[in-house]
């Protein structure tokens, strides 16, 4: 190709400035000039014009792309507080003696989990809600602000979360929110149990049952519920058809249900827990505890292990595998009127009749602080963001910051009722708590109390009804067997030796042999005659016992060291024996200092 000559270039200046006008605007990492003053600009135009026509001409000699190197090159930096955030456990340490294809299992599995923790911690920036709070105004105490002053500030949506169910007739009230949060469940002590989606405010179904209802509780999905009446366990769906009626289970008190085990955990009048594998309608487990009336319980979301209150002050744990409590502790001097367990089973506080409301750790089963309260807590309960709802008498009070090791302090927020208080829950992905007292239902606004972002493929709000069925089959699927349970979950991964061995002999038992003994010794094959017969058993012969030398020769080394132990015990004895009470009274020889 022939180079261009200067007449070329400046006959085609108009051409290039053209050009240059459709240029892209530069980025921020390219080099910019200086700005001129605007009488300059005419002349500095056509330098420029030049400029980049010999660069583009020397470039196009050398087949060069007109391109720039990204100064930021491979993927950004993800901060270290995000991948602390989605961090899966402790790396697993391979054993350098471990098999080829354990080493590969175990390095491709870390990988994996190094790889999803980093995808979550990029996605992160994408979740698009955040956490409400409440703030109030210079020296103004946040306890101060009303309901009304909340739902007045508020948008529409927002403000039509706080109502009120007046039912003076039928009460007080039990309540539950279902796990998506969209329904809710209340029943009266005198009979009445009522299903709505409170957000729309559509009634599902309404009765009354002639009976003491002592409880309700949500199963797996909205279209069930579980009544705890006098007599036995109701078992309804969403329309109010009575499905089962379970007399094995009667004079229940307090109910709690597994989601992922599918399991119904009842407390009765008579000291029984029990368990009903709802999945299949069995009883799993019924355990006589010997501690006398229950109506103090709770259930741990991390590990399924469910708490109990005690008249005697204490807080017992259980599993359906044992007979006996996981761990008992002494909680308060009186009995224990209410406890709750928060999402990560790593805090439980409970409140007593000495008036105290303690916050423990259970990882270490110690007190972190406690506080005393004017008249005592009677309901606990806690939200998924960590705040703390206690109700004295008619007065509900919510605590913020009081998981940790920090004091408790002045409450949150406050809210007056009209009636004695008897259920508290707070509503999943929702900044609402659920109030049941003597006079009928409230719903009360609490800033900062739901989690604002929800697992769609576990927990989705706005599931359709097809998404629903998909959900209950995958989760069938997918259920967590009752002996699973216990106080730590990591165990699972682990081997157990004991029920190794014991199969490992059982196993040698029915086969007649050791399937795991190493192979006998054969000699190698040697050419010239030396692998003749005689030379194969001699070969053999001097093989054959060197693991019995070995175990003969440790025995031999256990006996002397045994001897020897038994004869330095007798000569101690023999010369404890010679000594008499009157050598005592000798003279000590001391010796001479030279």
């Amino acid at each position: 190709m022939a180079a261009l000559t200067p007449e070329v270039l400046t006959s085609n200046v108009t051409h290039v400035g053209k050009m240059n006008k459709k240029k892209p605007p530069k980025r921020y990492w390219e080099e910019t000039d200086e700005k001129r003053p605007e009488e300059e600009q005419g002349t500095t135009r056509r330098k420029q014009n030049k400029s980049t026509a010999k660069v583009r001409s020397s470039k196009w000699k050398n087949d060069e792309t007109l391109e720039k190197e990204d100064p930021f090159p491979g993927e950004a930096p993800i901060p270290k507080k995000k991948l602390q955030k989605f961090m899966r456990g402790k790396k697993y340490n391979v054993h350098a003696e471990a098999n080829q294809k354990v080493k590969e299992a175990i390095m491709s599995s870390e990988a994996m989990t190094e790889f999803a923790q980093k995808q979550a911690a990029r996605y992160d920036l994408l979740l698009p809600e955040d956490a409400g709070f409440l703030e109030g105004d210079e020296d103004e105490d946040t306890n101060t602000i009303s309901q009304d002053d909340i739902a007045d500030a508020v948008d529409i949506t927002s403000g039509s979360k706080y109502f009120n169910l007046h039912l003076s007739q039928f009460g007080p009230y039990r309540l539950d929110y279902s796990r998506t949060g969209r329904h809710l469940l209340v029943g009266g002590k005198k009979g009445h149990v009522a299903c709505i989606n409170w957000q729309s405010k559509d009634l599902m179904c309404e009765m009354n049952v002639m009976e003491t209802v002592n409880d309700v509780k949500w199963l797996h999905t909205e279209a069930m519920f579980a009544v705890a009446q006098k007599k036995w366990l109701y078992i309804y769906d969403s329309k109010g058809v009575e499905l089962h009626c379970v007399k094995k289970f009667n004079d229940l008190l307090r109910m709690q249900f597994l989601p992922y085990h599918f399991l119904l955990a009842t407390t009765s009048a008579t000291g029984f827990l029990q368990y009903l594998d709802v999945s299949i309608g069995k009883e799993v487990a019924a355990i006589c505890t010997k501690m006398g009336r229950l109506d103090v319980m709770s259930q741990n979301p991390h590990n399924a292990v469910i708490h109990l209150g005690h008249s005697n002050g204490t807080v017992s744990l259980w599993s359906p595998i044992q007979k006996e409590p996981l761990v008992k502790m002494l909680c308060h001097r009186g009995a224990v009127r209410s406890l709750t367990v928060d999402k990560t089973g790593t805090y439980m506080v409970t409140s007593g009749l000495d008036r105290k409301l303690k916050v423990y750790d259970i990882r270490a089963f110690k007190t972190l602080h406690s506080c005393v309260l004017p008249a005592g807590a009677s309901c606990l309960s806690l939200s998924q963001r960590g705040l703390l709802s206690a109700a004295t008498g008619d007065i509900v009070q919510v605590y913020q910051n009081i998981l940790g090791s920090s004091p408790v302090s002045k409450p949150y927020m406050a809210h007056r009722l009209r009636g004695q208080i008897w259920g508290l829950a707070y509503c999943p992905f929702e900044d609402v708590l659920g109030i049941g007292h003597g006079e009928g239902f409230t719903s009360m606004i609490v800033p900062g109390a739901g989690e604002p972002n929800f697992d769609a493929l576990d927990t989705n709000p706005f599931r359709s009804s097809k998404q629903r069925q998909e959900w209950e089959v995958k989760a069938l699927l997918e259920k967590v067997q009752p002996e699973l349970i216990c106080l730590d979950p990591g165990q699972l991964s682990k081997v157990d030796l004991v029920s190794f061995e014991q199969k490992h002999k059982e196993r040698i038992a029915a086969l007649g042999f050791d399937p795991m003994e190493k192979d006998r010794f054969k000699p190698r094959k040697k050419t010239k005659g030396r692998s003749s017969a005689g030379n194969i058993e001699k070969i053999k012969r001097k093989v054959a016992y060197e693991d019995q030398r070995d175990e003969i020769r440790q025995s031999i080394e256990e006996r002397t060291e045994r001897e020897k132990e038994l004869t330095q015990k007798s000569m101690e004895k023999e010369d404890l024996g010679n000594k008499s009470t009157l050598d005592r009274f000798k003279k000590r020889k001391y010796p001479q200092q030279q």
